[in-house]
């Protein structure tokens, strides 16, 4: 099935000269249906409305327009503009296009206060500060700012933010994915699916929504930050940067042993921990 409104993506590419850039780390999907294969994982429907980042030529954003999504496209590459603007005149009132670093943007002023999906083929080297910007902003003090993600990573990536306690995987980015979220991997892509290949295989992952907002997602950050940085010691000297004299403490009282190392730890010790070192930076 093809958009009869549209040029097929090769054209478009060849007409407005849009060949990849490595710095931007672009790498095109054309296959329409496997954009909109990421478009049944997010489960986008008529009135949702949606944030995509780094759109390109606009392979995403049609799948996206064609489930009846209201789209909101951040975009960093000037060169693409004008191709996206032909998809949002064949799609009229449902396609913004911002020229901007989805780095710096608010996402919440670009929604208007109204709960989005946040759907992207990552560019890979900003791909996990992406993701941390975006599980902040479910937690604290404003309401969620999305209700379901779905972002494409690095398979190894993807690895890392779905790893169980005792992998080798096992890490920072699991620990904060799964406890602000519900990450489930969707399916993965070879690299040859994407225009130019990378050199690994890609995945999307699904991000669900949590029920209830972490109470301080920046001290969970900053204890995987110490347990993760120097994950071969022992939690009591890795750990001990940032409890201080404390970290007996804050160890017995999330219940952890001594000798334990960061990748043995569950999500909830960590929230435990996390916990602690909340109650310590409070003002007393």
């Amino acid at each position: 099935m093809t958009d009869d409104r549209l040029p097929p993506l090769r054209d478009v590419i060849a007409e407005f000269d849009l060949g990849a850039k490595k710095a931007l780390g672009q790498h095109f999907l054309l296959d329409l249906n496997l954009t909109r294969k990421i478009a049944r994982a997010a489960s986008v429907c008529a009135d949702d409305v949606v944030i995509e980042v780094g759109p390109g030529p606009g392979g995403l954003t049609r799948a996206l327009l064609e489930a009846g999504a209201e789209v909101v496209a951040v975009e960093r590459d000037a060169r693409c503009i004008a191709a996206l603007q032909e998809v949002g005149n064949a799609y009229p009132n449902r396609l913004t296009v911002l020229e901007d670093d989805a780095l710096r943007i608010d996402e919440r002023h670009l929604a208007g206060g109204r709960p989005v999906k946040i759907i992207a083929n990552l560019p890979y080297n900003i791909s996990t500060e992406l993701l941390i910007k975006w599980l902040r902003a479910n937690h604290g003090a404003f309401s969620p700012l999305w209700t379901r993600m779905a972002l494409m990573f690095q398979k190894e990536v993807a690895d890392r933010i779905l790893s169980a306690p005792g992998s080798k995987s096992y890490g920072r980015l699991s620990v904060i994915a799964q406890t602000a979220s519900q990450p489930v991997r969707a399916f993965d892509l070879p690299a040859r699916a994407f225009t130019p290949p990378p050199k690994v295989d890609s995945t999307v992952v699904v991000f669900n929504r949590i029920a209830t907002a972490l109470e301080d997602i920046k001290a969970l950050e900053s204890v995987t930050q110490a347990a993760f940085g120097q994950r071969r010691k022992m939690l009591r000297s890795s750990l001990k940067s940032l409890f201080g004299e404390r970290v007996a403490d804050a160890l017995q009282s999330a219940g952890i042993d001594e000798t334990a190392r960061a990748e043995e730890l569950t999500l909830d010790r960590f929230k435990a921990l996390a916990h602690f070192y909340s109650g310590l930076k409070s003002p007393r």
